[in-house]
């Protein structure tokens, strides 16, 4: 399972596109807004929920700006943590540094596209037959591709 920590409700329409993403490997998931700056007692409970149960998750969070929901998040749990900023033009792309740089023991990673976010968390889940489908589903998209084009 997929845990989806937002920010706030701003980044709905970046998660939805990862949702798109986890839909077609039949992953289930869930979307949580919960602020690490704001919220953090709330965020706290949430992730409790989450880490007491026996299922395997992987956390994706989403978050511009100042980015601390990421490491918050990875700081508390035993699961994987992705970070996927949404892309803004607003700061010249330097606000992506929030999500880059972990104070020692926090280990999320940073994926910025939300088709490859889905595909990290997949992977991490161990879905070996969907991550193969996949890939060659792409492969045999390129093959088409190119054979199409040089008729």
């Amino acid at each position: 399972m997929v845990i989806i920590f937002l920010g706030s409700k701003s980044d709905l329409d970046w998660a939805k596109q990862i949702v798109d993403h986890l839909k077609d490997f039949s992953v289930d998931y869930k979307i949580h807004i919960a602020s690490a700056h704001k919220t953090p007692e709330y965020l706290l409970k949430l992730i409790k929920k989450y880490e007491q149960g026996k299922t395997p998750l992987v956390y994706i969070c989403i978050a511009g700006r100042s980015n601390a929901l990421g490491g918050f998040v990875d700081a508390q749990v035993l699961h994987p943590v992705i970070n996927c900023p949404p892309t803004s033009d607003r700061y010249g792309g330097m606000d992506l540094l929030s999500s880059m740089r972990m104070p020692t023991g926090v280990s999320c990673m940073t994926v910025l596209e939300p088709d490859q976010a889905a595909l990290a968390a997949v992977k991490m889940l161990g879905l070996k037959e969907e991550v193969s489908r996949y890939q060659k589903k792409l492969k045999e998209k390129l093959v088409t591709d190119d054979q199409e084009l040089n008729k």
